[in-house]
């Protein structure tokens, strides 16, 4: 997709702020008169930022004049990505090693940031080995010893403990050093216990609306330094607030990523970052009608100006191509009326079914995929018009008519079918509905209200039965309060 595209691409754009340049010394044993290149993580994509020429004492510099932008880099020779180190506030610094022994024999100059991440690297692979004999015996599946099981979660969960414990007393000492940042960012939320309510029940709800609230007490949303990690943190983090904490309805996720946006704004490579992860979370979202989240994003940050110091005009015109299309008869809205040609000639107005429900199917005699989903849709029809009260309203999207009465025949399709470009309305159909690709398949109330649209052939029963029990109850409970 073509906004997929664009949307990538936003990603790869970068700021500077203090333009001091950058002059990295290094001395690697087993290199030599070879080129290397300096690369750095940005979400899920990594990128090279310089290239350096390797002497024949395998020394080599990257130098420029702009600072780079603080974040996890690495080394790259022979196609072959080689280690981590960091770039903090210091971009002046040599580091020495061993091609052979990268990590115990780093020798770091003028960097305290990276002494402290090299240092953290060696300690970590002292604990790995203190730990290993109690993971192999975790996670030998034939162990039957029970108490030999319980002793290694003991020993194991000490030296969890020493790492914890090294981990914070490095935050505290070294609070704005980007090695602290990243120990400080993947810190759990320590939720106190809930209190008891002036009845003396317990707040059930209130460890959940704590966790909640502060989920990124220990997460600086506008540290962009945090975007450029080996695995995508920052997004993930996103991700899993806005999914697993708020209920899945546009607006409540809307205000959720207005909140966000407000925290990031004071760094804008990070106000850009966030945007941007929402917007690719929700243009095609697992649960539909959040798209609808991303028509909210692009009305308050783009089409405003909000992000026109880095989105360009033609970034901006595909965001408002896609979201004008997501626009179209949107879940909750009014569906626009259709009159179109049977294939006997006559207008079917789908305004004119008065069933409980109605089905509004768009296909292409030619599509392979209409193929598949159209019998199915048939049986379904067929079964369940009378137990739901239904009917479908189908629009072709050829002109021929002689094709519709084909595939009607063929189909063994007894609904109405109508020819799209044979309409009585002044709008095409497809400025009316977000039906560009085919078969799409959107459901009305009796009100001709979207309740769902893009729903597979296969969900449709599972859907309308859920859909009846909750208006059921939704009226139950109306009921109850009158």
């Amino acid at each position: 997709m073509r906004l997929i595209f664009f949307l990538s691409g936003i990603l790869s754009l970068s700021f500077s702020a203090g333009q001091t340049g950058y002059k990295l010394d290094f001395k690697i044993k087993g290199w030599k008169d070879t080129t290397v290149y300096l690369g750095y993580y940005q979400g899920e994509n990594t990128y090279l930022r310089d290239t350096a020429r390797v002497t024949s004492q395998g020394t080599f510099t990257f130098d420029g004049e702009k600072d780079l932008q603080q974040g996890v880099y690495f080394l790259v020779l022979n196609k072959t990505k080689f280690s981590d180190f960091v770039v903090g506030a210091d971009q002046r610094f040599g580091m020495e090693t061993d091609a052979d022994n990268y990590i115990a024999g780093m020798k770091v100059n003028g960097d305290e940031d990276n002494r402290l991440f090299f240092e953290n690297a060696a300690y970590q692979l002292e604990m790995h080995k203190e730990a290993e004999p109690y993971i192999k015996i975790l996670q030998d599946s034939t162990l039957k010893d029970e108490q030999k099981k319980k002793e290694a979660r003991e020993a194991f969960a000490k030296v969890s403990e020493k790492v914890l414990a090294y981990e914070r007393q490095l935050i505290v000492a070294h609070p704005s050093s980007l090695t602290a940042r990243i120990f400080k960012a993947t810190l759990p939320v320590v939720v106190p216990d809930p209190p008891r309510k002036a009845d003396g029940s317990v707040d059930s709800s209130f460890q959940f609306r704590y966790y909640r609230d502060h989920y990124f007490d220990n997460f600086d949303l506008a540290d962009d330094a945090l975007i450029r990690m080996p695995k995508p943190f920052y997004k993930d983090k996103v991700k899993d607030y806005l999914e697993k904490l708020f209920v899945p309805q546009p607006d409540t996720i809307t205000q959720a990523i207005n909140k966000l946006a407000a925290k990031a704004k004071k760094n804008p490579e990070a106000y850009k970052y966030l945007i941007s992860t929402c917007l690719f979370l929700y243009q095609t979202p697992e649960i539909m009608g959040l798209d609808e989240v991303f028509v909210n994003l692009y009305n308050r940050y783009f089409a405003t100006g909000e992000m026109d110091y880095w989105a360009n005009a033609q970034l901006k015109k595909s965001l408002k191509d896609y979201a004008d299309k997501v626009s179209r008869a949107m879940i909750g809205r009014t569906a626009p009326n259709l009159i179109m040609q049977d294939q006997n000639r006559k207008p079917k107005s789908m305004y004119d079914i008065k069933k409980k429900y109605t089905i509004l199917y768009f296909f292409d005699p030619d599509c392979g995929h209409c193929r598949q989903e159209s019998p199915k849709l048939v049986d379904f029809y067929n079964k369940n018009k009378s137990r739901y009260d239904l009917e479908v309203f189908a629009v072709s999207a050829d002109t021929s008519i002689q094709k519709l009465k084909d595939y009607i025949k063929e189909m063994k399709m007894t609904w109405i079918t109508v020819d799209g470009p044979r309409s009585y309305i002044t709008e095409h159909y497809r400025n009316l509905y977000f039906s560009e690709t085919t078969p799409t398949l959107y459901i009305l109330d009796e009100k001709k209200k979207v309740i769902a649209r893009k729903l597979p052939v296969e969900k449709l029963d599972d859907f309308l039965s859920n859909y009846e029990k909750f208006q059921k109850r939704k009226a139950q409970g109306g009921s109850k309060g009158t």
